[in-house]
């Protein structure tokens, strides 16, 4: 499992728009790629999800398809994110076997995260902390959680919902494997830019823990 930036795709139904501004995120660091299109059709989910598993395997970067196992098995990408509405981690698990990713939104709750844990998932996603332009979140998930996440769960953590370089240094702070992000990326001026921004925070909290080291 990567560390840094998580990326996420838009709604864009432009391929070529898409696969560019991809491409320019992947050159500049971001760690791992989410397909995610809720509003496409079959055939559309079928070519993007295409086009951007050959580019992530030009850059050496998983693919992960948001929802659809099958078309994660079809394609052979590297794995699949999974909501909690969508098929369980224990099925996914069970349809792609032991070399896959899988992930599992835990939304706010750690007691989703143990079961995900239990059941054969790769990492755990908590959020949303911030409010989202892409999704609409009921609650509010606090920061803490991060914290106690990391001493119960022997997993990777990914923190998501409205993350911008700056609200997710906290949670970094608190042990966050990853950050996920859409619109602060895709909808920027320099996309590359705000990715590596995310990346410096990572580096900053490397930087931190070998100052540390050295000192105690």
């Amino acid at each position: 499992m990567h560390q840094g930036l998580y990326l996420g795709t838009p709604d864009w139904d432009d391929t070529d728009r898409l696969v560019e501004t991809t491409r320019t995120a992947l050159h500049a660091g971001a760690a791992m790629l989410q397909y995610r299109h809720k509003g496409a059709s079959a055939q559309l989910r079928r070519e993007q999800a295409a086009a951007l598993l050959a580019l992530c395997r030009r850059f050496n970067r998983p693919l992960i398809i948001n929802d659809h196992v099958e078309l994660c098995l079809t394609l052979d990408a590297d794995g699949v994110h999974l909501g909690g509405t969508d098929a369980s981690v224990a099925q996914a698990r069970g349809v792609l076997g032991a070399g896959k990713i899988v992930g599992a939104s835990c939304y706010g709750e750690l007691a989703l995260a143990r079961a995900a844990q239990r059941d054969g998932a790769s990492y755990v996603a908590f959020g949303g902390f911030y409010p989202s332009r892409v999704k609409q979140y009921s609650f509010r998930t606090e920061a803490s959680i991060v914290t106690q996440a990391k001493t119960e769960i022997a997993l990777p953590v990914v923190v998501i919902g409205g993350m911008t370089p700056e609200n997710a240094a906290p949670l970094v702070g608190r042990g966050a494997d990853m950050v996920a992000a859409i619109s602060s990326v895709y909808t920027a001026a320099v996309p590359g830019a705000v990715v590596h921004a995310f990346d410096g925070l990572f580096a900053e909290r490397a930087k931190s823990c070998v100052n540390h080291g050295a000192t105690v």
